[in-house]
């Protein structure tokens, strides 16, 4: 029987403390930020608002984890020179901040000494992980979950490591 999967929304909306997401990832196929990122890529301005109606689910779900004293942090692991995703990303990153998440950068050439799970993945209160997971193009394959001791214990752990070695967002130049 395929695992049950609680929602991304659901596991931020529980959680009391602490929401940690690992990014570890040069490239994502996202299809929904397909046109946003062409837009970029030609010079067009793309949407920052994180008031709109793109942003909108996303800001308001962070707004009210942090409205009730949850911590949300972002970090990413990235190759230097950058992709253009990542440049992409770095640009719309201030959405993430506006909504109350404090993001940093780490250079892969600084990750090497880490102990690092095989996934991106959210950490919720430092109890629950929900792992998501690409094909070789970037493409979503859809979540993993695990409660799992071991599993909670790594993923603390690399997070931790990583964000003591990043940088902040707003000093991290692509």
């Amino acid at each position: 029987m395929p695992q049950k999967v609680p929602s991304f929304y659901e596991l931020l909306d529980a959680a009391e403390h602490a929401a940690v997401h690992l990014e570890m990832r040069d490239q994502y196929g996202i299809p929904e930020e397909s046109d946003e990122i062409a837009r970029w890529q030609r010079g067009e301005a793309v949407d920052v608002d994180p008031d709109s109606e793109y942003w909108k689910d996303w800001t308001e779900a962070v707004r009210r984890a942090v409205a009730r004293g949850v911590v949300v942090r972002r970090a990413r692991i990235v190759s230097e020179p950058v992709t253009t995703y990542i440049r992409y990303e770095h640009h719309i990153t201030q959405v993430n901040v506006a909504a109350g998440e404090l993001v940093r950068w780490l250079p892969r050439s600084q990750a090497s000494g880490l102990a690092l799970p095989g996934n991106d993945f959210w950490l919720f209160d430092g109890k629950s992980v929900r792992f998501n997971l690409f094909d070789g193009y970037g493409r979503g394959l859809g979540p993993q979950h695990s409660d799992d001791a071991d599993v909670v214990r790594l993923c603390a752990s690399a997070f931790e490591a990583v964000w003591g070695r990043a940088v902040d967002h707003e000093k991290y130049t692509v």
